[in-house]
């Protein structure tokens, strides 16, 4: 497999910042410093896509009695998102944010996004979609808890509104095991839809973007947290800051692998390597002119081209030698008698 871009590295912080801006720009800061190209936010307006009745998906804390509640305490202000933006501007990070609800695509439509990545629990809202397809920016879609009949419908709707779309392969377990990563999906999605495609990934480990990259992944995505002393419903699921500098520099080594593959029917560049690695063959004893070579003779020593090339040890067995010959003496063609 080649591989023609580097692929795009999405820091998500998500709820990370526990609804504190300067902890938000806290995060800008210190991703601006790995490497990554994208720092992915979360929008959640409560009111608009909450209710009292919505249960924790992971009840971290008790500081909050319901998930609106805690919906409500992650709010930022338009001024304060377009500050978040402004920073990612001026660090070199493109800003991201998922929205959750049609009110979340207005305000950040006014924050100035560049493209949507769409949450795996919104893949089946096509309210919310068609709301993202009116701004006709690209959209990242994220296929969690998605079948491909689900899948199929929701691209069959961005096809139909002409948008430009790319899928994330991810599971949605917090944190991801081994045997739930689905890295055979990647390329099962590539197939079936032709369009470019991620990882989005929850394991908390390096080696998961390291080989989702190299089954083929063009986009990754994986959650991040300044400390795994924090609180929140994703620290067990992320990686750290150090982490996330590691992995940069490991998605840089396998990109460079990828986009330079091997021919294997040309080895023009080990032709000095071959001569001194390769052998020739030799016989291990001492054995009288006339004597009959059979395999128990051989051996075979370096470099290659002072005897007969070890890859041509059957055509001596069972000839007859042309004279006296020491042990460790290497073989060649005059040493045989003519038939």
């Amino acid at each position: 497999m080649t591989i023609k871009k580097k692929p795009y590295l999405i820091a998500e912080v998500g709820q990370a910042h526990n609804g504190d801006i300067q902890k938000a720009h806290d995060y800008i800061d210190a991703v601006a410093k790995t490497g990554v190209d994208a720092i992915k936010f979360q929008t959640h307006i409560a009111d608009a896509e909450s209710s009292m009745h919505e249960p924790f998906r992971v009840q971290f804390t008790t500081e909050y009695d319901s998930r609106f509640e805690y919906w409500k305490a992650m709010e930022f202000s338009l001024e304060e998102w377009k500050s978040l933006k402004k920073h990612c501007d001026a660090v070199g990070l493109e800003f991201m944010s998922s929205p959750f609800s049609n009110a979340a695509v207005d305000l950040l439509e006014q924050v100035g996004i560049k493209r949507y990545k769409v949450g795996s629990g919104e893949v089946n809202n096509l309210l919310l979609l068609e709301k993202i397809a009116q701004t006709k920016k690209p959209v990242i879609l994220s296929s969690g808890m998605s079948s491909f009949e689900e899948l199929d419908v929701a691209v069959s709707f961005l096809k139909s509104r002409k948008i430009d779309f790319s899928i994330m392969q991810c599971t949605t377990a917090y944190p991801t095991s081994s045997e739930q990563l689905g890295f055979n999906v990647i390329r099962e999605l590539k197939k079936r839809y032709n369009v470019t495609v991620g990882f989005s990934d929850h394991s908390a480990k390096i080696s998961t973007g390291i080989a989702a990259i190299a089954l083929g992944a063009e986009i990754f995505e994986f959650h991040v947290v300044l400390s795994r002393d924090e609180s929140g419903p994703d620290v067990t699921s992320s990686l750290t800051i150090e982490e996330v500098k590691t992995l940069t520099e490991e998605v840089e080594y396998i990109y460079h692998a990828l986009k330079n593959p091997i021919d294997k029917r040309n080895t023009d560049d080990f032709t000095e390597l071959k001569q001194i690695f390769e052998k020739s063959l030799a016989v291990n004893k001492a054995l009288p002119k006339g004597h009959c070579l059979t395999f128990l003779d051989l051996d075979a020593k370096k470099p290659k081209g002072y005897g007969i090339d070890a890859i041509e040890f059957e055509k001596v067995v069972g000839k007859k030698l042309s004279r006296d010959l020491s042990p460790w003496e290497f073989l060649n063609d005059k040493d045989l008698e003519s038939v």
